[in-house]
């Protein structure tokens, strides 16, 4: 079956975004649609995790979401973030989004390239703070692993949670691609749609924890990124071509 229409589930991007491109180059509709969102926690449901921001002299952030709702519950719980707070970022954008909520300049900040690994220098250099994780509910067991692995004092806090969003109002039978970038993305699919069957529809994912989340809930996965196509985009074009 030919693909002629695909629902991204994720939010729209910019105008440059090869999605667009693509859209126009193969004569498609291209939708794009969250099939999630984030929820804050508030400073009451902080409190029952014994989570005191004051006992910190450091920050985790491994998302923006993280950096938005640190700082969120921060002035909630009327706690005046100190100019002395180390930040320890996953990557260079989420650093510089800190300036969203703190003057840049001067500050403690340190960065990785992208991944969690990638901070573990940055812990061999502060070894002595004490770090609090800003965290969604649901978290890579990965992060844990390289935090303890680097031996470091830290905590988690749940300030967040990654929650289905209603989309009971979505045709999802015109689309002839779904494509998923989370295993919650496919856990809404199954929670909005209980009687979705797959048939012709293309399923596409991107992560091994994404595809096995579509597997177990009895979706045939029929594209993904690979290490020689990279990016979602790159493998929708590829498969378009060889169609």
């Amino acid at each position: 079956m030919k693909v002629k229409s695909i629902l991204i589930s994720q939010p729209a991007p910019a105008e440059n975004s090869p999605y667009f491109e693509i859209a126009k180059k193969f004569d498609i509709k291209i939708d794009f649609q969250p099939f999630i969102h984030i929820e804050g926690v508030d400073s009451k449901e902080l409190r029952t995790q014994k989570i005191d921001l004051s006992k910190f002299t450091g920050v985790i952030l491994t998302s923006k979401n993280a950096v938005d709702n640190y700082f969120r519950l921060a002035k909630e719980m009327r706690f005046e973030v100190p100019d002395s707070m180390r930040y320890i970022c996953q990557s260079e954008a989420i650093a510089n989004y800190l300036q969203r909520h703190i003057v840049y300049r001067k500050r403690k900040i340190s960065f990785g390239e992208k991944t969690i690994v990638d901070m573990l220098p940055l812990f061999k250099k502060y070894p002595d703070d004490k770090y609090l994780l800003p965290s969604s509910d649901i978290l890579s067991p990965e992060i844990p692993k390289t935090l303890n692995s680097a031996k470091i004092d830290w905590t988690r806090a749940i300030m967040f949670r990654t929650v289905c969003s209603d989309l009971k109002q979505l045709s999802i039978s015109n689309y002839e691609m779904l494509v998923f970038f989370s295993p919650q993305g496919i856990k809404s699919l199954k929670e909005n749609f209980p009687d979705f069957k797959q048939e012709d529809t293309k399923i596409a994912v991107v992560g091994d924890a994404t595809k096995k989340a579509a597997k177990d809930a009895g979706l045939r996965v029929d594209l993904a990124p690979t290490k020689e196509i990279p990016s979602m985009a790159m493998a929708i074009e590829k498969y378009l071509i060889k169609k």
